[in-house]
């Protein structure tokens, strides 16, 4: 082959390599534009994707606020009608009360007038017929008060008092002194007033036996009318006499025997009460029914209940400090603590900065108001911690079981009007620290068991702070000894 021959092929191979070059540079360039698009896209749908979640992540917390504001509105609005209710109730009850009282003034009037009347004819009859001896004389239904007067010897049996009247003869004594004052009446011309003794008598007989009134009367040789007027006489007396006395929120220098008491009992610190709500049963009212629907014991004993609920702090004997009485059956615990005097006082006046006052789960957590754990899943030393504050809880359970086996009206559905209950329970209290003060033991067969269904508090933590406590007194309970031996 020829140099001629040779140079054209060389140049057309060179040309040829060139060209093969240059389409391999083509395709690189294009693999990596397909690349960068597909990353673009990749990240567009990452971005998007993230967008997307971001907008359900705001649609839910939106709707988890809405939902939140609707039941916070709910709620209000629920507590605003309840009081609007309870004030509007009070106001229909003092209407009923003005009634009766013009209804007692002219009935008060009218026997006057037909007393003078009489009173005139048996003078004239006794000017007229001055020889004859016969008068006239306002005629009384004779009854026979034996039993009372059996009761009222100085030589009756102290255990036969205390059965009957839940108490000793010296504490009964006690208790008429102290009323006399307010309760007493005097002699009239036409009969002798009913002695301050057995006026304080039928009042507690009628509490302790919660016998209805047609008994009392036969027993104390009285009018049916007349044992209902003098047992809300003395029940208010009581309350207005007594419960500054017997039934008060302890001085500093209680406060803190109240403390080393609860301590000794639990080792839970700074404890000054333990507190219950108990419900007391009525015959259902004749004006809103719903509100004093007690729902829960409804369903448990399966017939319809209506009542009133009674809360109360005590300390570690069982004594009252606080009540608050009267609210509908329907509200829940944590509802009759925010309208009791005992909120209010804590909320406004710092009555009980840096103490606690121990409730079961119905109540929420709250810088003075410490409860038990209530989720589920519980730790070794929230188990402890419960176990431990569950034996504060048993002094308040067993003083309502005392109160109510005491003084039975409080078992069973009772004749006294709904306006007048709250004095009635008011007086059963305060009797009741009177007997635990003088050491009044209970006859075993009287005591019962308090059941009330505890529903948890819709809002069950108010403070964050007291959460950090409760974490803390339970820790230093597990590690320190002193509680978890339940467990073990």
């Amino acid at each position: 082959m020829n140099n001629g021959d040779n140079c054209k092929r060389r140049r057309k191979e060179g040309f040829t390599a060139d060209e093969d070059d240059g389409e391999n540079d083509d395709s690189c360039s294009s693999g990596r534009e397909t690349k960068k698009k597909d990353l673009n896209g990749i990240i567009t749908s990452l971005i998007l994707l993230d967008e997307q979640e971001k907008r359900d992540r705001e649609e839910r917390n939106d709707a988890f606020k809405e939902e939140k504001s609707v039941m916070e509105s709910t709620h209000t609005k629920g507590t605003r009608t309840m009081l609007e209710f309870h004030s509007n109730l009070n106001d229909y009850y003092s209407k009923i009360d003005e009634t009766d009282r013009v209804k007692r003034k002219k009935s008060r009037v009218k026997a006057a007038t037909v007393v003078a009347t009489a009173s005139n004819h048996v003078a004239e009859d006794g000017n007229g017929k001055s020889g004859s001896g016969q008068q006239r004389r306002l005629w009384v239904k004779d009854r026979s008060n034996a039993w009372w007067d059996e009761c009222n010897r100085p030589d009756y049996p102290e255990e036969e008092f205390k059965k009957a009247f839940r108490m000793s003869k010296s504490t009964f004594d006690l208790i008429c002194d102290e009323l006399k004052a307010v309760i007493a009446k005097e002699d009239t011309t036409l009969r002798n007033a009913i002695p301050v003794k057995q006026r304080v008598a039928v009042c507690i007989w009628r509490l302790a036996t919660g016998e209805p009134l047609r008994l009392v009367s036969k027993r104390f040789g009285l009018g049916i009318s007349t044992c209902h007027k003098l047992v809300l006489e003395v029940c208010s007396a009581i309350r207005n006499v007594l419960m500054p006395k017997y039934l008060q929120w302890p001085d500093e220098d209680s406060l803190r025997k109240i403390k080393q008491q609860f301590e000794g009992i639990s080792g839970i610190p700074n404890v000054v009460g333990s507190m219950y709500t108990t419900h007391i049963p009525i015959i259902a009212p004749k004006i809103s029914v719903a509100a004093y629907f007690n729902k829960r014991h409804t369903e448990r004993n399966q017939k319809t209940s209506y009542s009133i609920t009674v809360q109360g702090v005590v300390d570690p004997t069982g004594v009252f400090t606080d009540v608050c009485i009267g609210w509908p059956g329907s509200m829940t615990d944590d509802q009759v603590l925010e309208k009791s005097a005992l909120f209010q006082r804590a909320k406004n006046g710092g009555l009980l900065n840096g103490v606690w006052v121990v409730g079961n789960s119905g109540y929420p957590l709250m810088d003075w108001v410490l409860v038990p754990y209530n989720q589920q899943h519980l730790t070794w030393t929230q188990h402890a911690f419960n176990e431990k504050i569950g034996e504060i809880q048993k002094v308040a359970k067993e003083a309502f079981g005392r109160l109510k086996g005491r003084w039975c009206c409080l078992q069973k559905r009772t004749e006294v009007k709904l306006q007048d209950l709250p004095v009635v329970l008011g007086a059963c209290c305060v009797l009741h620290n009177i007997c635990e003060m003088k050491k009044e033991g209970i006859d075993p067969e009287l005591k019962i068991e308090v059941i009330d269904d505890e529903m948890v508090a819709e809002d069950g933590l108010r403070s964050v702070s007291s959460l950090k406590a409760r974490d803390a007194i339970a820790h230093n309970l597990l590690h320190h000894g002193l509680a978890g031996t339940g467990f073990l």
